[in-house]
């Protein structure tokens, strides 16, 4: 069952990123399917069976709400999607927090985020507008979930955790690019496979 959802979520993000490159607004609908794999994902590894993977499964949820709101274009719908996003990322800290984060690790980790979430709040401000706030609190919790990420791992977590929080870091930074800085069909392109790669490698840490 696990491979399915995997080859699932593999299926539909390759056919999602050849509807991008056609350009073809019917084909994008193909995002709710690779997103609903992720979250069958973490069922199959029996998300449900502990207070880690239920956590992981809110996240994965909310994430699935974030991305049915940015399927539509309106800016309502963008702060939206931003606001699912970050309580999705407030969810996976909280379930990183459950593991345990080794502090060493952890601070380690806090030094070389922040100086990376300021290198990209430098980038992104300029172009950014009114939407500053909900940016830069965004840019926070999610430095916050790498940081914890790379914390639990050093407090014996598998590693599926710290990779799948930073693919999942640098696929939204596509998502930014292109809202707005560069727009174009190369940041979806490479941003939609590493968010799935990144959300199928976070489901799949349940059953470590």
């Amino acid at each position: 069952m696990t491979v399915i959802a995997v080859l699932f979520v593999g299926a539909f993000t390759a056919a999602l990123v050849w509807s991008e490159v056609a350009d073809s607004p019917t084909l994008r609908w193909f995002k709710m399917l690779a997103s609903t794999g992720f979250i069958a994902v973490a069922l199959s590894v029996g998300a449900l069976s502990s207070s880690y993977g239920r956590v992981v499964l809110v996240a994965l949820v909310l994430s699935w709400i974030g991305d049915l709101l940015f399927t539509f274009s309106s800016r309502q719908a963008f702060l939206g999607g931003i606001v699912a996003f970050l309580l999705g990322q407030v969810a996976y800290s909280i379930a990183f927090g459950t593991l345990g984060v080794d502090p060493v690790v952890g601070a380690i980790s806090a030094i070389a985020v922040a100086m990376i979430a300021v290198s990209v709040w430098r980038w992104l401000a300029p172009h950014v507008g009114d939407m500053a706030a909900p940016v830069v609190a965004y840019v926070v919790v999610i430095s916050v979930m790498v940081v914890l990420a790379f914390g639990t791992f050093g407090n014996g977590a598998t590693w599926l955790i710290p990779i799948g929080a930073t693919l999942f870091f640098v696929s939204d930074l596509f998502v930014a690019r292109n809202q707005f800085v560069v727009p174009g069909t190369v940041n979806r392109v490479w941003g939609l496979p590493l968010y799935y790669l990144a959300q199928v490698l976070l489901a799949l840490s349940v059953a470590s």
